[in-house]
């Protein structure tokens, strides 16, 4: 099975025999690829109960729950990687989240749509209408996307926060893109940080 861009992206980078809790972790398909290819001990939270039970159909150690209120439950430091992947933008204190992946894992990888993409802008400005994209494929009335992160607002939030950014990757069309000017050519963005 082929994984997402941003999810091969993290699992590439995943060390092998981590623990992994990856939050927001869908029907389980990155969770899967750690444990099959990197010998990972992967666990998950997800919300939607359908994905749940495909996850747990599959051999996975999942459990139904919600981000923004279940977190506080896991211990400190007990996983090597807290993962989430396109969910951040879905939270409702995406900051209070930010701080609880930091104090479960020892790092966490965060990846999320860059609202600030040029196809975004050039909707907005020229139809004056919420873009419905490629990757941003839903109308605004019925997008789970409550929060509109670009890049810069994010590199902003871990810069006043003290997070460090120990790795960052920029996807356009699928493919890898540079840094310099990620805010406005990246799709998608893929950090890995730790305190």
């Amino acid at each position: 099975m082929s994984l997402r861009p941003d999810l091969a992206l993290i699992a590439a980078h995943v060390a092998p025999g981590s623990r992994v809790l990856d939050v927001g972790c869908g029907d389980g398909s990155l969770m899967a690829a750690l444990r099959d290819n990197r010998g990972c001990d992967a666990r998950g939270l997800e919300l939607d109960p359908a994905d749940v039970a495909a996850a747990v159909a599959r051999g996975l150690s999942v459990v139904q729950g919600d981000a923004d209120t279940d977190l506080a439950d896991y211990p400190d430091a007990s996983f090597d990687y807290a993962i989430l992947s396109q969910t951040l933008q879905t939270t409702r204190r995406p900051d209070l989240i930010l701080e609880q992946l930091l104090r479960i894992g020892k790092r966490a990888f965060v990846s999320f749509p860059n609202f600030a993409h040029w196809r975004v802008r050039l909707s907005l400005l020229w139809g004056g209408r919420m873009p419905v994209t490629r990757s941003l494929p839903l109308a605004w009335y019925e997008t789970p996307n409550i929060h509109h992160v670009t890049v810069d607002d994010f590199r902003a939030l871990v810069a006043e926060r003290g997070i460090t950014v120990e790795g960052c990757w920029f996807l356009s069309r699928d493919r890898g893109t540079g840094s310099a000017m990620a805010n406005l050519l990246a799709e998608h963005a893929v950090f890995l940080l730790h305190r």
